[in-house]
């Protein structure tokens, strides 16, 4: 099974290995000290999942349809201006 994990310093070194095994379909995790820092993606697949991500996001009428519907009323705050000396 080709590594798929790297630390921060293994990645610098041999960046070539981990941008080739993103390429052919295998996000590669880059750790540093020991905890997951970044994913290397193919170019593809981010586009995909950044398509995928702006189908799920509601139109800006959908959006405006979702606002409460509360006849123009809310709660005012009951706060006094500081004073101001010139």
């Amino acid at each position: 099974m080709p590594q798929t994990q790297w630390s921060l310093q293994d990645a610098k070194n041999r960046f070539s290995s981990v941008v080739e095994a993103a390429r052919q379909g295998a996000p590669q995790t880059v750790t540093k000290r020991g905890i997951p820092a970044v994913v290397v993606l193919a170019a593809e697949e981010y586009e995909r999942l950044q398509h995928f991500e702006k189908m799920l996001q509601p139109s800006f009428n959908e959006h405006l349809l979702t606002m409460p519907m509360d006849d123009g009323e809310f709660e005012r705050l009951t706060i006094m201006p500081r004073e101001v000396t010139l």
